[in-house]
């Protein structure tokens, strides 16, 4: 039931994540409602925040708005490992290409 809620969430293809790749993104309330809500892109260990609550607390529309497939794709082989297991099990079920990301760097 967990995973269900982000399965949800998910777009359908990865494509669909167009979202900024520079710059700073200001996150909307319901989806940084504890902590940092803006984000400056051009500094690795916030652009990984971003990410990672974007993918635990973002709704279906948010993934779009605030996450890009070519970074996600980027960043995913760390990524993964500080999400939780099933934000993680999610994704790289439904994007193989994910999964691959991450065999390639190990």
């Amino acid at each position: 039931m967990y995973r269900e809620k982000f399965r949800r969430r998910l777009p359908k293809p990865l494509d669909e994540l167009r979202g900024p790749t520079h710059g700073v993104v200001d996150l909307r309330l319901h989806v940084a409602w504890s902590g940092m809500t803006s984000y400056d892109l051009g500094k690795p260990r916030q652009r990984m925040g971003l990410y990672r609550t974007v993918l635990h607390e973002g709704l279906y529309d948010d993934l779009p708005r605030y996450l890009n497939q070519d970074l996600l794709l980027e960043l995913w082989p760390v990524l993964r490992t500080l999400v939780g297991r099933s934000v993680r099990a999610v994704w790289e079920d439904a994007f193989p290409q994910l999964a691959s990301r991450t065999r390639a760097a190990a």
